[in-house]
């Protein structure tokens, strides 16, 4: 047999038998493909004991080799024959060799990676001959050479407490491997099938291994990819979606790419959907029989494996099926059968587009927006960086790449380059570190660097599809292909710069040479994707006073122009800061260069650049002088563009103070139209009345104002909000103008008695019943007005008959619901069911912090069938999906869109099982944390009981104030204060915040609104594990409270399932522990306040005013905690901690709420507000639905033991749910709908 495999080799080697692929895709083309099952189940079936998997060559083995299946095609080589037999006879196309862990590295577990090699080949020649036996000319069959994921994942760290640790590295995987394939081809096998991916970092490493040996021996076998999803989050263990997943792998051309393992048929369905939806090759599926039970084995029989997998055929999804763990030949058979006559999968046009990943997709068309890709993580180019990373301080270097992230960059640039670095062990240490955090690798990495080893090493740290930063023709051709060849090896995206042999590019011609011979080099010689080529046309410094210097900025974007327009496919970044250097100093001007730079490129063709976050203004913001003369040199529209911008350029030097103290009124002169249209969009009501009465006296009806200049004026503000060119804030400004400018009008409107202006619809809008939280509802309401629809806002607390009847009365075209607290989505469900009863057929609108998709399509849209319920992230999408929904011509399409997305979001989740084990609620008791209760000691409260504060000064809260989530709130994302600095929202930020400043100033100067407090201190301990008793003076039992403990132990995280209990000492002890409770409000005053403005039509100042409470509401929770650490309880008396690490939580002890990830259950509300007498003492109140009234209140628990911390319950099983009803004395119904949304599905 080895000599035949031989000669075989040398036949693939001379062409007479390379042409697997096709037949592969010819057969493939015919019918869906069988493939064979599980190889561990039908071997467990010879109940092979210790002797028999030694055999006689290994009696005498110094290790256990039982479970060691691969060694059974030395030891039992009619066995493992057998078993391929049985998967032919049963119809099987293609079968798998018995080498799922044959690599050295996992035959290391038995000390045999001596034999690894041969382990690889026997197989391979042992599956060849059954499948020799079989094959037909009209039905040939072929053999698939395993290689599985091998015991080391090369992504994720083997020790929780160094996330930059790895037990394997890319080049020991990709040494293991390129030995199984070798091996592999020797035996015989027809394809290689990388199976069982979990970590696509491995799986690039065997796809790297793969394409060295095809060129090292000269022909190519076709590749099938299988990866594993591992549970219902729909993501390889390693965290990638499919799609990322796919996008990371496809550069190796496979034949096949599916998902196996893992889960059962059913469960993969909606992950193969993604898979079939991108992938343009064959797609695969080997499910298991069903999901492991309790002993470890499969449940689902033949029949019903079949059936589900007939429904995956019939919808389209496959192209080769088969089975993994727990599947037979029983299971091949039927499978066979089921999908014997239906046609397979047809392979969808893909178009041709740049498709990156990180643990989530990134792709790049020709008709996507401009790319940002961040560069702070840069030592060349930030010098806070460098620093942190010459101290190794990683976190905080960390904290960096994360804000880049959270501030829009969708690509981000690592670069190490520095003298006094050792840069690439400092470069895959930091992007080990990354691999680590979710939040930060979810996008795609640019690696950096001006040395090759650096970028190499980079490239094998990424399981993600990367970009390579740069490559060029600087020292030859020869390296250029070599370089260039090794990314396409990995699957990277390369920058190409526009240099060569004579330097670089430094004109319009010599850049499009360079990138003309470069792109064919890639293109035609090395077959390089030219979706996949980027290319740098050198952003050189302008006005530097040098004659040659003055096309630079124009030759570039005329090179991008020309790239884009010759050279299909490719794309082109910049370094765009390099543009602006002559004025370095001079950041106004800087600002203004890259701006005018960046516009003019981008309609070119630009396609990403690395852009300083720090240094870019909005193009239609700059002023109109610096503007036009920016724009002769940056076009070189002139040669005296230089000396214009250098004579101008100190006007702009500094911050722009200087000039912004004198008010440009300019605009005061145009006529009264552009001036209400002015007014609008910059927000300005300083002169709205007297403009708006001019503009009545021209008009020949009051009702020609709103809808002319003032409709003309919000439609621009409509466009601009759209375009990402405004922002809320500057939107509800404009607002209030619009609504000053129509109150002032309104009369008139009424003498005349004239129609009301037509709208784009009307939309009902309020907070379900028992909910008292409004601010994003009310937001909402000023864009939808602001965008020409008719807002009819009910308030809070409004029940369902409210919503209704006014809705009918008012005919109204959508109806928008809003809520904040869990309860309120149990209400919404009510409303959706109530819609239906009643015969509603218009739209339903979700919105509100507790609100999801998920909740939407799972819970109210099935309620709801007579038109479509939609979930509305939040307020800048509001408009979108408003005018569909009203759109006649876009309604069907939309709506459609959302029912096929919403099925899927159903699937997925009816699919889904906790990630983790699931503890019964004694075992997970079992599981609690072990504290020392021996040598405990507990502080006795200075100030015990309760303690009433009114009137509590506000100035003495401002230092507590959390700023971050108040931008969020307005819909403009980044960290306090770093937000300022932000190149998108930056100067919307800093306006907003200098108008609360002014708003709190007047709140607190005029006592506009009042502080109030209440706390308590007591005795207490634990009974039951889980309820604690807390005790009046005289030691009677004056409440018990009712905690919830985690039952699920999620992969990789402690042991410890956790309960708030576990904090207070048990009563057993003997220990006379303490808790304490708290609530606070600053909304006494803020409806009425809030409504004053409503009553100026000022929306604006009416927001901000909520928007401050609630942040002085939870400003006096902080503060009042402090004290209470240090003061009335006392035992953290040494304390000092400033606010950042106030909000960082670095102090000793907890305050969680009720209704909040650690005590979800809202009921428990009820008893701390008994408690501390809440409504009588400070006058907060609870609704039915325990929601807090004001609305700015912060209410919770006082845990003082070191070892408390915040956690999060998760789901909860029905056994805790009973327990806790018991405990409770309520009913199991109430219980669980109080708990619906932890309670495990």
């Amino acid at each position: 047999m080895r000599i035949h495999q031989n000669i075989l080799i040398q036949q693939r080697i001379k062409g007479i038998d390379n042409d697997m692929t096709d037949k592969i895709k010819q057969a493939a083309k015919q019918r869906i493909l069988i493939l064979d099952g599980a190889m561990g189940t039908m071997i467990q079936r010879h109940t092979l004991e210790e002797e028999d998997f030694r055999g006689q060559r290994f009696a005498d083995w110094h290790t256990d080799l039982k479970g060691n299946n691969d060694l059974l095609s030395l030891t039992q080589p009619e066995i493992i024959c057998d078993i391929h037999r049985a998967y032919l006879d049963a119809g099987a196309d293609i079968i798998e060799t018995n080498t799922f862990n044959s690599t050295t590295i996992s035959q290391a577990d038995y000390d045999m990676q001596a034999i690894s090699r041969e382990i690889n080949v026997v197989s391979a020649q042992l599956a060849r001959k059954a499948a020799d036996e079989f094959s037909t000319p009209d039905k040939p069959r072929f053999v698939a050479g395993i290689l599985g994921p091998t015991s080391r994942t090369a992504s994720l760290s083997p020790d929780v407490n160094d996330p930059g640790a790895r037990n394997v590295t890319f080049d020991e995987l990709v040494e293991a491997y390129i030995e199984s394939t070798e091996a592999l081809i020797e035996g015989g096998v027809d394809a290689i099938m990388v199976e069982t991916i979990f970590d696509t970092l491995n799986a690039k490493a065997a796809l790297f291994a793969v394409q060295v040996v095809f060129e090292k021996q000269g022909f190519e076998l076709p590749i099938m990819i299988s990866g594993t999803i591992t549970d219902a989050s729909g993501r390889t263990l390693s965290g990638q979606t499919p799609e990322a997943f796919w996008n990371s792998v496809r550069h190796s051309k496979p034949i096949s790419v599916g998902l196996n393992c893992a889960l059962g048929p059913k469960e993969l369905r909606p992950h193969l959907l993604d898979i079939s939806t991108v992938a343009d090759t064959l797609v695969s599926s080997h499910p298991n029989a069903g999901l492991p039970n309790e002993f470890g084995g499969y449940d689902l029989d033949a029949d019903a494996m079949g059936e589900t997998v007939a429904e995956f055929a019939s919808a389209g999804l496959l192209n080769i099926v088969g089975g993994c763990c727990g599947t037979t030949p029983d299971h091949i058979r039927v499978i066979a059968k089921a999908v014997a006559n239906m046609a397979p999968r047809v392979i969808p046009e893909i178009e041709p587009a740049c498709r990156l990943s990180g643990l989530e997709p990134f792709t790049i068309k020709s008709d996507s927006l401009f790319v940002n890709v961040g560069e702070r993580c840069n030592v060349t180019g930030s010098a806070v960086f460098k620093r942190l990373i010459l101290e190794e301080n990683y976190d905080a270097a960390l904290e960096v790449a994360r804000q880049q992230v959270i501030n829009g960059a969708q690509i981000i640039d690592i670069n190490m380059d520095e003298g006094m670095l050792e840069s690439l062990p400092a470069m895959v240490k930091f992007l080990n570190l990354i691999a680590g955090e979710p939040d930060i690798s979810r996008v795609p990495i640019m690696v950096d660097s001006s040395k090759w080893d650096v970028i190499e090493a980079g490239l094998k740290c990424i399981q993600g599809k990367s970009v390579v930063n740069s490559i060029s023709l600087k020292e030859g051709e020869a390296e250029f292909i070599e370089r260039a060849r090794l990314c396409k090896k990995h699957g990277a995206a390369i920058v190409v710069m526009a240099f060569d042999e004579e330097g670089q590019a430094d004109n319009l011609e010599r850049r499009k040479e360079i990138c003309q011979r470069s792109y064919d080099m890639l293109v035609n010689d090395i077959g390089f994707p030219a979706e996949d080529i980027i290319f740098d046309p050198n952003c050189f410094a302008v006005a530097t006073g040098i004659e040659e210097h003055n096309r630079y900025g124009l030759d570039f974007i005329e090179a991008s122009g020309w790239i884009k327009q010759n050279l299909p496919h490719a794309m082109i970044s910049g370094g765009i800061s390099n543009v602006s250097f002559s004025f370095r100093g001079n950041n106004p001007v800087r600002e203004a260069i890259h701006s005018v730079f960046l516009y003019h490129a981008i309609r070119e063709g630009l396609t990403m650049g690395i852009v300083n976050a720090g240094q870019l203004a909005v193009y239609d913001d700059l002023p109109e002088e610096l503007r036009h003369v920016v724009e002769d040199v940056v076009l070189f529209r002139n040669a005296e563009g230089t000396d214009a911008l250098l004579a101008i350029a100190d006007k702009y030097r500094g911050d722009g103070s200087k000039q912004a103290s004198v008010e440009d009124l300019s605009w005061r002169d145009a006529d009264v139209n552009r001036r209400l249209e002015h007014s609008l969009v910059k927000g300005i009501t300083a002169y709205i009345v007297e403009d708006t009465e001019e503009a009545r006296q021209q008009a020949d009806r009051p009702l020609q104002v709103i809808e002319g200049a003032l409709m003309d004026g919000m439609n621009i503000v409509g466009d601009l909000f759209g375009s990402g060119k405004m922002f809320l804030p500057q939107v509800v400004k404009s607002a209030r103008v619009m609504k000053q400018a129509v109150a002032y009008l309104q009369p008139y409107i009424e003498d005349e008695k004239d129609a009301a202006a037509s709208t784009n619809g009307k939309i009902l809008m309020a907070t379900v019943k028992g909910d008292v939280h409004d601010i994003g509802k009310n937001i909402v309401g000023v864009v939808l007005q602001c965008n020409n629809y008719e807002v009819i806002d009910l308030g809070v607390m409004v029940s369902a008959e409210k919503i209704l009847t006014t809705a009918r009365e008012q005919n109204v075209d959508i109806i928008g619901l809003s809520g904040l607290i869990t309860p309120s989505l149990d209400e919404m469900v009510t409303l959706g069911k109530e819609m239906q009863r009643q015969g509603f057929t218009v739209p339903l609108m979700i919105g509100g912090a507790t609100t999801s998709k998920a909740h939407t399509a799972v819970k109210i849209a099935p309620m709801y069938e007579n038109n479509q319920t939609i979930y509305v992230s939040d307020a800048s999408r509001a408009v979108g999906v408003a005018s569909k929904l009203i759109s006649k011509e876009h309604r069907d399409g939309f709506i459609a869109d959302i029912r096929r997305d919403y099925d899927a979001v159903r699937l997925r989740t009816a699919n889904r099982t906790p990630r983790g084990t699931v503890y019964t609620y004694p075992d997970a008791i079992k599981q609690k944390p072990q504290i020392n209760w021996r040598d405990y000691q507990p502080t006795l409260p200075a100030t015990p009981g309760v303690t009433v504060i009114d009137d509590y000064p506000l100035e003495t809260l401002l230092p507590y104030i959390d700023w971050t989530p108040f931008f969020i709130t307005w819909d403009l994302i980044g960290k306090y204060p770093k937000i300022f600095e932000d190149e998108v929202v930056g100067e919307a930020a800093t306006t907003l915040f200098a108008d609360a400043q002014a708003l709190l100033k007047d709140i607190i100067d005029n006592k506009r609104l009042t502080a109030r407090a209440v706390f308590g201190l007591w005795e207490a301990n634990t009974v039951n594990h889980d309820d604690i008793e807390i005790y009046a003076e005289d030691g009677s039992t004056k409440a018990t409270l009712h905690h919830i403990r985690q039952q699920i132990q999620k992969p990789g995280a402690s042991e410890e399932l956790c309960s708030l209990a576990d904090f207070v000492a048990p009563k057993e002890t003997g220990i006379k522990d303490h808790i304490g409770a708290f609530a606070v409000t600053t909304g006494i005053g803020a409806d009425e306040l809030a409504a004053e403005y409503e009553a100026q039509q000022d929306d604006y100042n009416a927001i901000m005013v909520k928007a401050l409470a609630d942040r002085l509401a939870e400003a006096f929770a902080e503060h009042l905690h402090e004290r209470v650490r240090r003061e009335h309880w006392g035992y953290a008396a040494d304390e000092t901690l400033d606010n950042e690490a106030l909000i960082k939580e670095k102090y000793r002890g907890i305050r969680p709420a009720p209704g909040y990830p650690a005590c979800p259950d809202h009921t428990e509300k009820g008893t701390l507000f008994e408690l501390l007498d809440v409504e009588n003492n400070i006058g907060l109140q609870l609704t039915e639905s325990y929601a807090m009234t004001p609305a700015a209140a912060v209410s919770g628990w006082y845990f003082g033991h070191p070892d408390a911390k915040y956690f999060n319950t998760g789901k909860i099983a029905p056994d805790q749910v009973e327990s806790l009803a018991q405990r409770k004395g309520m009913s199991l119904p109430d219980m669980e709908r109080w708990l619906t949304p932890v309670l495990i599905d």
